[in-house]
């Protein structure tokens, strides 16, 4: 299983998206529950566990990482960040990492303008110190917001361009105020589905000469064309993945740290609350590729049916334009010019959501 670890609730950063910190009433900034009683919680329910540190900044509280990562010796490691702290983790530890999800939006224009002024440059920094001087054997994952200063082509080429291992994006919708559905619908159907095409195109070429581009959303939606069908959710919040937040609540969802939907449990009795999905997704035709896509706007509809549609709308239409190369895909595998491992893409080891 997916274990999401809050270090803190707190962030050194207030990008325009998200908003900074948690409420430490909701998520306090330093954790009541121990290293050894959150690891005893892990290791009594899961014997092979993929523990992702998170916040708030994970990194803000480093001592927290370390004391967790000597009492759950056995577990696989990763951890989301902004990239701005990575120093305050010695190299050897750096090194126990599988994954390591940098935050990043595409050029330093638009990252600074999101995220802070020095953001895009302190997360090369970052990038070059792990690969080049720790050594690091570990996944790293350029971790994208897309909003309406995207360009979705331009930014995720960019980042491969640098030396990210892979790049996964998240849609900035249905709790944002930076656009209702109407107006998303309309970028999306300008800029962001024509650059889903371009890359879908330029993910087949590579392909073509055996090199699998680190896609995420691509690799996430052919796995469940062609390999295995998703039965829930990609991320597997709320079955097969939860968070453990500053305070020893078991969560749902990593994200929601006040909403009472998404009260699991508590490491000290542990999980008793289950949720469900949509009954539209329990039906739509694409659920065995999307599996609902987000647990969170399942319960929070910040943007009503009208927005939920919305994104759906635009989901499908991802979904199709790569089903539009499926038989491309099919036929390199059976020749053998890539291999079928290369596309069997499994969210829960990364902790990403596949659908953006």
């Amino acid at each position: 299983m997916l274990w999401f670890l809050l270090t803190t609730g707190a962030c050194n950063l207030k990008c325009r998206y998200c908003g900074g910190s948690f409420n430490p009433a909701h998520s306090p900034w330093r954790p009541r529950a121990s290293a050894r009683e959150v690891a005893g919680f892990i290791s009594k329910i899961d014997a092979s566990p993929v523990v992702f540190f998170y916040g708030g900044e994970p990194l803000v509280n480093p001592s927290y990482v370390l004391e967790v990562m000597e009492a759950l010796g056995g577990a696989k490691f990763g951890i989301q960040t902004n990239g701005t702290l990575v120093k305050r983790l010695p190299p050897e530890a750096w090194r126990r990492f599988s994954t390591v999800l940098l935050s990043i939006d595409g050029p330093r224009e638009l990252t600074d303008f999101n995220r802070g002024n020095g953001v895009y440059d302190r997360v090369l920094e970052a990038l070059r110190w792990l690969k080049h001087e720790v050594n690091c054997k570990c996944k790293v994952i350029a971790r994208m917001a897309v909003t309406r200063e995207s360009r979705l082509y331009r930014d995720v080429t960019h980042l491969l361009s640098l030396g990210f291992d892979a790049v996964h994006w998240q849609l900035n919708v249905i709790w944002t105020d930076e656009w209702g559905p109407r107006e998303f619908l309309k970028w999306a159907e300008e800029s962001y589905l024509p650059d889903v095409e371009r890359l879908r195109d330029l993910f087949l070429s590579e392909a073509e000469r055996g090199r699998v581009l680190g896609i995420i959303p691509f690799l996430g939606i052919y796995r469940a064309l062609l390999i295995r069908p998703y039965d829930w959710v990609p991320c597997g919040a709320g079955k097969y993945a939860y968070a453990i937040n500053t305070d020893g609540r078991v969560l749902h969802c990593p994200i929601a740290v006040s909403e009472k939907w998404a009260n699991a449990g508590h490491i000290k009795i542990g999980i008793t609350n289950g949720v469900r999905l949509k009954d539209k997704c329990l039906i739509c035709e694409y659920r065995h590729v999307c599996g609902g896509r987000c647990l969170y706007t399942h319960y929070e509809d910040f943007w009503g049916e009208e927005g939920f549609d919305a994104v759906c709308h635009v989901t499908k239409k991802t979904i199709r334009i790569l089903e539009e190369a499926l038989p491309y895909i099919f036929q390199l595998i059976k020749d053998g010019v890539i291999r079928r491992e290369d596309i069997d893409y499994d969210p829960l080891l990364d902790s990403t959501e596949v659908i953006p």
